[in-house]
């Protein structure tokens, strides 16, 4: 199988697995696209770790099978997969390597966390190929400015990871043989935070976007007000005067 999905506790893992070079196949793009969906719902998961096997992260779709004209659903399911955090409440880590090329820079914007281990090459590379990330681009102009994604889309030039992290596509730079643990130690805290914060937050975080400054803000004190209400608030506000770890009521049983 191209694509590995574990569950560890409260965290998924979805691994790609598509050889060297892990270009995404469209059977990878519905696996991944159904293993993150399938984790939004199960209340038994707290995050989601995006991970890749190979001598890469990802060089991004597979351009043979997508310019079969008998693939007709290719383009509505790359946009689905290339704008998949802007429908889910649960947080997204990637733990990048190698290079993460065209559609595979894409998964990355699309990662609420990103690490990338030393010596990662990114690029949008598809202008080479006379093609442009239309699906990808509205997460990369999120992730890195429209300009800046514009740049490199026109350009489809090649840069390394402390630019990438100097422009926000990646948060954490890593040693190579300590990136992946510190992508899953990031993921695992996020797996049992407290739910209702996560979610109510990343709601924020979504709807804001189509909102006006002031409907943002009044959206922001209407979420931050039920948060105030909630069972997690006062637990969570009791183990830090206590100094100890907090139980959420919210994880209660999960």
């Amino acid at each position: 199988m191209s694509v590995r999905v574990q569950d560890r506790g409260r965290l998924r893992a979805v691994t790609l697995a598509n050889g060297e070079s892990n270009f995404l196949t469209l059977e990878m793009c519905r696996a991944i696209v159904d293993a993150i969906e399938e984790a939004e719902t199960d209340r038994g998961i707290g995050a989601i770790l995006l991970e890749a096997e190979g001598r890469v992260f990802s060089g991004g779709i597979d351009l043979d099978e997508a310019a079969d004209p008998d693939n007709t659903d290719h383009g509505f399911l790359h946009h689905k997969l290339f704008s998949i955090s802007d429908r889910i409440s649960k947080p997204l880590v990637a733990a990048v390597h190698g290079a993460a090329l065209a559609e595979g820079m894409a998964l990355v914007a699309n990662a609420h966390v990103a690490v990338a281990a030393q010596g990662t090459s990114f690029g949008l590379t598809e202008i080479r190929a006379g093609l442009f990330p239309f699906a990808g681009f509205e997460a990369l102009s999120r992730a890195i400015g429209e300009r800046r994604a514009t740049e490199l889309a026109l350009t489809g030039r090649i840069f390394a990871a402390p630019e990438a992290l100097q422009m926000g596509l990646v948060h954490e730079v890593a040693p190579a043989f300590e990136y992946d643990d510190r992508a899953q130690d990031i993921a695992a805290k996020l797996a049992y935070s407290s739910p209702e914060a996560v979610h109510r937050g990343l709601e924020f975080v979504h709807k804001r976007r189509s909102l006006s400054a002031l409907d943002a803000g009044t959206l922001g004190l209407k979420l931050r007000a039920g948060l105030f209400r909630g069972e997690d608030f006062r637990e969570g506000w009791k183990a830090v005067r206590e100094q100890r770890p907090a139980k959420w009521p919210s994880l209660e049983g999960h």
